[in-house]
């Protein structure tokens, strides 16, 4: 697709739309199973369908259903959910020295539309494209793209709900989803350490109640990154 060069807001958004497009192969039928997961949940399908424009965030929506239809008591909920989505202040404190100089409204915005896919697909972008005033735009062509198909996939899920063959496996797609984005991210030692060690626990402790064992992988997980890091830091 043409670029125009004397509309560099519409040229970034663009770029972003193109960047986002191929991880909406892992993105779409994780949102399908969150709509018949939502469903299978006890939620109704209004519920399902707002959380996804509430929320957006697949990996804490698809765990508070699960979650929910356990009965799990709730400050277990809000604790895994909080731990999960703790990911997203690491990706706006990477992100914020690009943005620094846009208003509020333009922060808020991004804000709210940045998720795994859309960090990943945006950040070689701001930290080694060329600087530009519109450089923003191709963040928003991301998340906007991502925020999109996600919409249309959880409606989609919903619609279909049992329709679904159980043969389809649909449920791998989020595990594969989220190795994708891993092998993209980590870019050092700790960060491999620290996936690597979050991933032992969470085979080791797959068998605590209320899913907890998620929670207590990220927890060590967390730590694990900061001390490898450290030791980064004192062979350098």
């Amino acid at each position: 697709m043409p670029t125009n060069p004397d509309n560099p807001a519409r040229t970034e958004f663009l770029a972003g739309v193109r960047a986002e497009l191929p991880l909406l192969l892992g993105v779409v039928p994780f949102g399908l199973i969150f709509g018949v997961l939502g469903l299978a949940a006890g939620l109704p399908a209004w519920a399902v369908v707002l959380s996804s424009s509430l929320v957006f965030g697949g990996s804490s929506q698809v765990v508070f259903a699960q979650l929910w239809g356990a009965a799990t008591p709730g400050p277990v909920i809000v604790a895994t959910v909080g731990v999960v989505n703790l990911r997203h202040a690491l990706y706006s404190a990477a992100v914020a020295e690009y943005l620094r100089a846009l208003p509020w409204r333009w922060k808020l915005l991004l804000a709210y539309l940045l998720t795994d896919e859309a960090f990943a697909a945006a950040i070689g972008r701001l930290r080694d494209g060329p600087t530009t005033a519109q450089r923003h735009w191709f963040l928003f062509g991301t998340g906007f793209t991502l925020w999109a198909g996600w919409q249309l996939a959880t409606l989609g899920g919903v619609l279909l709900g049992a329709a679904i063959p159980a043969g389809w496996s649909l449920d791998f797609s989020i595990a594969l989803t989220f190795i994708a984005l891993l092998v993209l991210g980590v870019h050092r030692r700790s960060e491999a350490g620290a996936a690597l060690v979050a991933a032992v626990v969470a085979l080791l402790a797959q068998g605590l109640p209320h899913k907890s064992g998620l929670l207590l992988a990220a927890g060590v997980g967390v730590a694990a990154g900061l001390l490898f890091r450290h030791g980064e830091g004192d062979s350098a």
